[in-house]
């Protein structure tokens, strides 16, 4: 992993023009503050309260604030907008809607999750991005993880092996099958599958089919995977765990070694090695050339990589999208086509069974 050192705002000589819909906690919190180290101009800010518009406008530098998009995209015709927003009423995603808008005004959209409520949504979206030529890229944190893009490096190296099998865990409930599509009783499961359905996207690719169980006590369910490639994988939403633990954990399996991910910030890498003679071994150490790596934050000093907003993939993933546009190469994570694969996992968790198979892709 080659490590690029991070630039401040006012280093960039060139900068995109940029408008953001949404003055919410969230992006208070973890969007907006990652423009320190972006190479955007914030021209605008656009939210339905005026009076949240404009206090955002006046925290994070921008020289206006609207509450009606549509005229802020005709008078400031940025260069990408932004996107941080909630659900309609009906459980649609409000951001979906205003992404076509950005779209079809000219401007590049960065849109934080979900996408969209759908995968016809999804199928829109991605008509609308080739015919305009503007990029739409979701803002998929989990795999600009500094944990996920190592396990991503470790995994195509010749001594990992082919990627045989996955674990991941992530707390997230389901409601019973018979309300799954109301969108309103799934928001929760819809905001949230993005994230482990991302990192399984990004580490094994595309899944060809499903089964699951759930259980009624937490809304927790265990889903075995099959993936186009042969692989297999195991996906656990542990609905129901303490609020004190650690929410993930990740294990991929290769041939020989395997790389565990724990509280999305330590990673430890298994590389070959052989057992130790079995009834015959007095200790438990291997080679040093076998043995275990491991990396985690010391969590002492004042570097960015302390900063959540490094170690949760936020600056990064905000920086892939703006060099994209500025360079004119394609976006490489946060594409539409993996909001679409997340989005048929989604749709099968909604019409399938506990116990039935779904198909999600064929070869």
């Amino acid at each position: 992993m080659v490590q690029s050192l991070i630039k401040y705002n006012y280093e960039f000589e060139k900068k995109l023009k940029v408008c953001f819909i949404g003055a919410g906690g969230h992006s208070y919190r973890n969007i907006y503050p990652t423009f320190q180290y972006a190479p955007v101009e914030l021209l605008a800010i656009c939210d339905k309260d005026e009076k949240k518009a404009a206090a955002y406008a006046k925290q994070f530098g921008a020289n206006a604030y609207y509450t009606d998009h549509l005229k802020m995209l005709e008078m400031e015709r940025p260069d990408a907008v932004f996107i941080v927003t909630s659900y309609h009423p009906d459980g649609r995603v409000q951001a979906t809607d205003l992404a076509m808008d950005a779209l079809k005004a000219g401007s590049h959209v960065w849109m934080e999750k979900p996408t969209a409520a759908t995968p016809q949504e999804i199928e829109q979206l991605l008509t609308v991005s080739k015919k305009y030529n503007r990029y739409c890229m979701t803002g998929l944190k989990k795999i600009f993880f500094p944990t996920i893009e190592k396990v991503k490096e470790i995994m195509s190296l010749p001594e990992f092996g082919r990627p045989s099998s996955i674990y991941i865990r992530y707390p997230q409930p389901m409601p019973p099958l018979q309300d799954r599509q109301d969108l309103t009783k799934i928001t929760s499961l819809l905001d949230h599958i993005f994230h482990p359905a991302a990192i399984i996207h990004f580490l094994m690719g595309q899944i060809g089919q499903i089964t699951y169980e759930w259980e009624p006590f937490n809304g927790g369910s265990v889903t075995s995977i099959r993936f186009l490639s042969g692989a297999i994988g195991t996906l656990h939403m542990a609905a129901g765990i303490s609020g004190s633990s650690p929410l993930e954990r990740l294990e991929i399996v290769g041939e020989g070694a395997n790389i565990v991910v724990e509280n999305g910030v330590k990673v430890t890498y298994y590389r070959k090695a052989s057992l130790p003679a079995y009834g015959r071994a007095p200790s438990f150490m291997v080679e040093n050339e076998a043995a275990p790596l491991q990396w985690e934050p010391e969590f002492s000093l004042g570097q960015l990589y302390n900063k959540n907003l490094f170690y949760l993939g936020y600056v990064q993933e905000v920086n892939h999208f703006c060099e994209s546009v500025l360079s004119g190469k394609p976006l490489k994570k946060g594409t539409l086509e993996e909001s679409l694969e997340i989005l048929k996992l989604l749709d099968a968790y909604r019409n399938t069974p506990p116990g039935t198979k779904a198909i999600i892709n064929t070869n």
